[in-house]
């Protein structure tokens, strides 16, 4: 895994900082009576920002290379739309996020978050969370992290 940074125009430190504060590194269990477990594992890398920072979400999204922007027409009190960055593409997180941030460190407890979230990437590149051990392993890594919610209930988490 190396950094391959498509933009340098965004200090990569400045990026850093601003995920600390604004993103997630998600890790879901969510039911699917398709799969193995009937849950499946749904990891991702997000950052939110309401409409009048778009722009920013963009650039980001530009320096990665990677990823998507999503619109949420949320009906709220922040008169705006959601917008979210999202790279899903575990290819992408493992060879592009992943790398950025084993670099460029986050320095707040969302470390923690991207610490567990790596380790499970790498258990399902190598196929573990096809396994009830490694399936798991992965429930109880993903309780660690910041939302510290149980995985794997009858609610999509």
């Amino acid at each position: 895994m190396s950094v391959e940074i498509n933009n340098h125009n965004m200090d990569p430190w400045w990026i850093a900082g601003f995920v600390d504060g604004e993103g997630c590194f998600s890790i879901s269990i969510v039911k699917n009576n398709t799969v193995r477990f009937g849950y499946q594992v749904f990891t991702e890398f997000v950052i939110s920002q309401g409409e009048k920072n778009k722009t920013c979400l963009e650039e980001i999204m530009a320096f990665f290379g990677c990823g998507k922007l999503y619109v949420n027409n949320r009906s709220d009190n922040h008169n705006e739309p959601l917008y979210r960055y999202c790279v899903r593409s575990r290819d992408d997180l493992w060879n592009t996020i992943i790398p950025f941030f084993k670099t460029y460190s986050l320095r707040t407890a969302k470390s923690n978050d991207f610490e567990v979230f790596t380790r499970v990437i790498e258990m399902m590149t190598k196929g573990e969370h096809l396994t009830n051990e490694g399936f798991q392993k992965i429930r109880e890594l993903a309780a660690q992290t910041n939302r510290r919610k149980a995985r794997g209930t009858d609610d999509a988490l």
